[in-house]
Parts: structure tokens; sequence; C-alpha cells
């Protein structure tokens, strides 16, 4: 039960958002209107993204500094979980724009921005099998994916911040602590970006073992 608590918590947390996301008051503000309940989805789901990311940018590098099969896995799996975060998140903020902007997509450096960031990260799993040599490619694969990191803070919060943007926060724009001026959606919103950043973490926890059990049966049938 003690290993299990977390997860507890992830879910308790992920049901509150979701019944508050749909059901729970919001304040009414123009061009917004219901739109505004995506805040609970969307940028949790960046944040989760960013998160996943930094562990798995972690374990590259301890990787690099000692490299093991269980380091690699790990930051496998932190990438590939915050890859698949980051993808609904850019599918979120496309229907958000839709209702918002008027378009699926809008000239602004932050969408660009996002897709870049998804697109490197996919080169990362490409890197990984471009060699044949599993370990020579970890290696490669850990040396870019800090480069990656570095890359997608630029690309998503520094960028967007010093350029004309239209997301709430960035060019100028007024952040979301403006618009919630009564600032009862923060009551929903922290807890949303914690659970989807533990849901992140369990699924990245599943993924780890997985690989681990199927690397067991691989020496176990290599004789190892």
């Amino acid at each position: 039960m003690k290993s299990y608590w977390w997860k507890i918590i992830c879910v308790l947390l992920l049901l509150y958002t979701e019944m508050m996301g749909f059901l729970g008051p919001v304040p009414a503000r123009a061009m917004l209107n219901e739109t505004i309940r995506n805040l609970y989805f969307h940028v949790p789901m960046w944040f989760a993204m960013i998160a996943l990311f930094t562990a798995g940018v972690v374990y590259s590098i301890q990787y690099l500094s000692t490299p093991t099969e269980e380091k690699d896995i790990k930051a496998n799996g932190f990438m590939l979980v915050g890859l698949v975060m980051g993808l609904l998140g850019l599918f979120t903020g496309m229907v958000w724009a839709k209702f918002t902007w008027g378009n699926w997509w809008a000239k602004d450096p932050k969408l660009y921005g996002s897709a870049i960031t998804l697109l490197m990260y996919m080169a990362y799993f490409v890197l990984k099998t471009s060699t044949t040599d599993k370990k020579l490619g970890a290696k490669f694969a850990a040396v870019y994916s800090i480069i990656a990191y570095v890359m997608q803070l630029v690309l998503i919060m520094v960028i967007p911040r010093i350029v004309d943007s239209l997301h709430p926060g960035n060019g100028g724009n007024p952040a979301f602590s403006n618009y919630d001026l009564d600032s009862s959606m923060r009551m929903v919103f922290y807890p949303a970006v914690i659970g989807w950043i533990l849901l992140g973490v369990w699924f990245s926890q599943i993924y780890v073992r997985t690989k681990k059990i199927e690397l067991k049966w691989k020496k176990q049938d290599l004789g190892l």
C-alpha cells in the first residue's frame, strides 16, 4: 500500500480535475467563454511534458556518466510518455485555438516552437535505432536528448516571451492570473498539474517495468 499512495492521489486529482473541468464554475471572460475550461487540460499536459522530458534528460546524463541498460530504459520511458503528453497538449491546444482564434493552427511562435519540439523528440527515437550498435545508439541519443531539452526550453519558453504571441503571458499578453481575478480556477489548475505529472510518471514506470521484463526474458532465451 505504501508504494501505491501516490497513484491513488493521481487518480483522485484527475477525477477532481475532470469533474470540475466539465461541471465546475468558471469565470466569464470575453472571447474565452467556456473554452477557458481547457486550462485544466491543455496547460497541465505541457507541464507534464516538460517534467517528463526533464526526468528523461537526467537519466540520459546519468547514462553518459555510468552506462547501464536500466538508465537507458528509464530515459526512453520518460521521453516516450513526455512525447505523448506533448502530442495531447498540442491537440487540445489546436481545439482551443479553433474556438478562440478561429483557426486550428494560428501563426504563433509558441505553436511552431511546440511542433518543432515534438519533432525533435521523435527524432530521438529515430536516432536510437539508426545504428546496429545499441550501446552506441544509446550514447548518441543521450547526447542528443540534452541538446533537444535545451532547445525546447528556448522554443517554448524563451522565444514566445520576447516576440509577439497570442498565448497568455507571452509577447505582452496578460497571463491567466489577470483573466481569473477571483483565483477560483487556481483551486483546480494546480491539482490538475500535479495529477497529469503523476499520470505521466505512472505510465513511464509501466514502460520501464515492461522493458525490464522483456530484457530479462531475452537474456534467459540467450542463456545469459
